[in-house]
């Protein structure tokens, strides 16, 4: 296993829960495909809070955070059929890996956790 990068956020749950009032934070951090899962789901603030957690951790284990061409919308968060959570990459984020890791093929590891007020993700990147 070689790791390229390990990342960690944390989030107070309150903090989401009054930036998602504001619909154009939703449209401006979430892909149209978590959007789309975020009305099948009745807590919102722990969607959107694990998620936007999950998007930092990603962030962070690039070493890049949102600058340099990343985008929140770059990166989108999904559940496998067992639950276990996932990180899906665009095509512009895979050059930035691309180039900034000088491999084409990654693992990403996601680990995401919440309770009453915070929500927390975890997030390994290793070279495949």
């Amino acid at each position: 296993m070689h790791i390229l990068g390990i990342g960690v956020d944390i989030v107070k749950n309150s903090r989401i829960k009054r930036s998602i009032i504001n619909k154009n934070f939703i449209y401006r951090i979430f892909s149209d495909d978590e959007i789309k899962e975020s009305k099948k789901r009745k807590n919102k603030i722990s969607f959107f809070s694990k998620r936007f957690a999950a998007k930092e951790a990603f962030s962070k284990a690039l070493g890049l955070g949102f600058r340099n061409g990343l985008d929140f919308k770059d990166i989108s968060i999904f559940n496998a059929k067992s639950g276990k959570p996932l990180i899906r990459i665009n095509d512009k984020l895979k050059l930035l890996i691309k180039k900034k890791f000088k491999t084409k093929k990654i693992n990403t590891y996601l680990s995401i956790s919440d309770e009453k007020s915070y929500s927390i993700a975890y997030v390994i990147i290793e070279k495949k």
